[in-house]
């Protein structure tokens, strides 16, 4: 393998609200954040999650099968996006969903 200076870093959210696991992988990869936002989001290349739909989440029911205009895992993904691209202060990330 070639020297570089880009590394891979790994973690699994708990649920769509689990913060603290992202900020975790953001100490593992060194990166640097304050208030739940990284100081030096240029540092990040590339952001990918998974993210199933939950029927409940900490305990509380989640609207995200009863609604009848979008498919479960779109409401999870955007979820997920949506606190990802919070702390990465960035919205070029790809969260995937469902079993494929």
């Amino acid at each position: 393998s070639l020297p570089g200076s880009l590394r891979v870093v790994g973690g699994v959210m708990r649920d769509a609200l689990d913060i603290v696991s992202v900020l975790e992988a953001c100490d593992a990869a060194g990166l640097h954040h304050a208030r739940g936002q990284l100081l030096q989001p240029d540092r990040v290349k590339a952001v990918f999650a998974k993210s199933d739909p939950a029927p409940q989440v900490r305990g509380w029911r989640t609207t995200m099968f009863t609604d009848s205009d979008l498919n479960a895992t779109r409401h999870s993904r955007a979820a997920v996006a949506g606190l990802l691209a919070a702390v990465f202060a960035d919205t070029r990330l790809f969260v995937s969903g469902g079993a494929e």
